[in-house]
C-alpha cells in the first residue's frame, strides 16, 4: 500500500463510531484539525466510489454538498481499535466528509429553502438514482441538513446513489422537494437549463473516475478481484437527460 500524497488529509485519531445512518461512519480527526465522518473498507467499496463520484458531480452541479475529500488511515492508528471497527475502518485511502454544525432538516423547514435549491436537488437526484432522501409529513430521513448560523441548506451522503432498484413511483411520491417536480420537467425553459447543468458537471467526468484511489476498485485487500461497479455503465445512465423517456417522470 503506497503512502499517501502531502495532499491527502492523514486520520489521526478515531473518536467514536457514528450510530447513524446505514454505514455507521467513524468519526475521525484529520492532521488538519477537521472532523470528518470516515467511511471506510466496512461502507463496501462501491459506496465509497459513488460518494467521491456522486459528491464531485454534486460540486460542480451546485448542489451545496458538505465538504468531502479522501482520506488516509494509517495502518498504526487501527491497532488501537477493537477487532470489529479496524476491519470496518481498514487502512489506506477512506472517504472522508467534514462534519458540520448543522440540525437535521425538519419537515416545516422546507419552505425556507430557496425553490431553486429544492429544485436542483430534485433534479439531481433524479438524475443520478438517488432515492435516499425521502421525507413526508409522516416522517422520513432526507439525508439533508440545516445550518442555523448560515440559514442554508447541507447536503450529505450519496452511498444510495446510482441505485439498480431505483423506483420512479416512489421518488416522485416521497423526494422531500417532489412538489419541485412540474416546475422542472414541464417547462421546456428548466429542461433545457439543467440539461447544460448535467452536461457541464459531465465535462470532469474523467477527472473524477481518475482520482479514484485504485484501492476501491477492488473488493479484497489482496487487489485481485474487481468491483462489481460498472463506471462505463454509471456514465451512459447519467447521459439519458437526452432521452425523451429521462423527462416524462416514468
Amino acid at each position: 500500500m503506497s503512502p499517501p500524497e502531502k495532499s491527502v488529509v492523514e486520520i489521526v485519531e478515531v473518536i467514536r463510531r457514528s450510530e447513524q445512518g446505514v454505514t455507521h461512519p467513524f468519526i475521525c480527526r484529520g492532521d488538519d484539525d477537521n472532523s470528518y465522518f470516515v467511511k471506510g473498507v466496512g461502507a463496501g467499496r462501491d459506496s465509497q466510489i459513488k460518494e467521491w463520484i456522486a459528491g464531485n458531480l454534486a460540486l460542480t452541479f451546485g448542489i451545496p454538498v458538505a465538504p468531502f475529500s479522501i482520506v488516509y488511515v494509517p495502518e498504526e492508528l487501527i491497532e488501537l481499535l477493537s477487532v470489529e471497527h479496524a476491519r470496518d475502518l481498514g487502512t489506506g485511502p477512506a472517504f472522508g466528509s467534514v462534519e458540520q454544525m448543522v440540525t437535521e432538516l425538519s419537515y416545516s423547514q422546507i419552505s425556507s429553502i430557496c425553490p431553486e435549491v429544492r429544485r436542483a436537488v430534485l433534479f439531481f437526484d433524479w438524475w443520478i438514482f438517488n432515492a435516499d432522501r425521502m421525507l413526508t409529513e409522516s416522517g422520513g430521513n432526507p439525508n439533508l441538513f440545516w445550518g442555523p448560523d448560515t440559514q442554508r441548506l447541507v447536503v450529505i451522503d450519496h452511498n444510495q446513489a446510482f441505485d439498480s432498484e431505483f423506483s420512479n413511483e416512489d421518488f416522485f411520491k416521497l423526494h422531500i422537494f417532489k412538489d419541485c417536480a412540474p416546475g422542472i420537467f414541464d417547462d421546456l425553459l428548466e429542461r433545457d437549463h439543467y440539461t447544460l447543468r448535467a452536461e457541464q458537471a459531465l465535462h470532469n467526468w474523467q477527472s473524477i473516475v481518475n482520482r479514484i484511489p485504485e484501492e476501491w476498485l477492488y473488493s479484497d485487500q489482496e487487489m485481485t478481484m474487481k468491483t462489481n461497479l460498472n463506471l462505463d455503465l454509471l456514465l451512459e445512465n447519467l447521459q439519458r437527460f437526452n432521452n425523451g423517456d429521462f423527462w416524462s417522470r416514468k
